[in-house]
């Protein structure tokens, strides 16, 4: 069987249902804690003089910065959403920063709900169990939106992107931080095509969207003064934290004879592949995309 053939199978069992994304998150949430003790469920920022190279939260908080900076709005009484919010390490990092901020985080994982409110007690934060495909906010009602590595699991979909842009409020901003396709699927070699489809199996994603097509939906949409920041350089060095974490993981799991999960496996292979992904530099990048309704 040629190359080309395993590969197409392989796209072919790739599948991100909402079932398979909420047991991704159900099972494997508590176990990022070995990534981030602030469980910031993302890579991070790297700035010289700034943040430690040596301390991934420290790089990973400043990303939370980096995305709050953007969304540009009045600190005071502002309604955010966080589209995709894990177990609300960004929605605690704003809320610490600005607490007169109300942030709404929306997740599918019944798990992450409830651990994730209980994280923000006495906090103006709130977790609610929603699909950020299709929310129950009303038109033109939130000042701002964010999502941190969350729009991955539905392909960066233009239908993700659409509900974003209904419930902003005219001059509102979405912030999207992620990693994409610099060019279409069909035109990866078979080694990037490889750990591609690696990553999407591991994380249960439905595919990483192709940074210009993106933006060509951002702007049929109605989105204005859209801003694509390649800051690959910049979370390169939280990614190469990924093989000391996962080797530190596995070794804390046998020493304590406990029981690695299937769903730990699969999130820690996702790991290593996007470290591997992230060597093709001719194919993927990080991007952070600021856009205004």
């Amino acid at each position: 069987m040629s190359t080309l053939s395993i590969l197409h199978k392989l796209k072919l069992r790739r599948s991100a249902t909402k079932q398979s994304i909420t047991k991704f998150y159900d099972e494997a949430t508590e176990d990022y804690q070995f990534w981030s003790n602030d469980f910031n469920m993302h890579f991070g920022y790297y700035i010289p003089f700034k943040t430690n190279l040596f301390k991934r939260d420290s790089m990973l908080n400043e990303m939370n910065n980096q995305v709050f900076s953007r969304l540009n709005m009045p600190k005071k009484d502002s309604l955010v959403i966080d589209l995709g919010c894990g177990i609300g390490g960004t929605m605690r990092y704003g809320l610490r920063k600005y607490p007169l901020l109300r942030i709404i985080g929306i997740t599918l994982s019944k798990f992450q709900v409830k651990e994730g409110n209980k994280r923000l007690n006495n906090m103006n934060g709130l977790i609610l169990e929603e699909n950020y495909e299709h929310t129950f906010f009303k038109n033109d009602s939130v000042d701002g939106a964010y999502a941190i590595e969350s729009l991955c699991h539905s392909g960066h979909s233009y239908k993700s992107l659409k509900e974003a842009y209904r419930i902003l409020k005219t001059k509102s901003r979405l912030v999207i931080t992620d990693a994409f396709l610099k060019k279409d699927e069909n035109q990866l070699c078979p080694g990037s095509s490889y750990c591609y489809d690696q990553l999407c199996s591991g994380w249960s994603l439905e595919g990483l969207g192709s940074i210009h097509k993106v933006k060509q939906n951002l702007e049929e949409i109605g989105f204005k003064n859209i801003r694509i920041e390649d800051v690959s350089h910049r979370v390169a060095p939280s990614v190469l934290h990924v093989p000391f974490a996962i080797t530190g993981f596995i070794f804390k799991k046998l020493f304590r004879k406990e029981y690695l999960k299937p769903q730990s496996w699969k999130n820690l292979k996702g790991s290593l592949f996007a470290l591997l992904s992230g060597l093709h530099i001719k194919s993927f990048g990080y991007y952070i995309i600021t856009a205004e309704k």
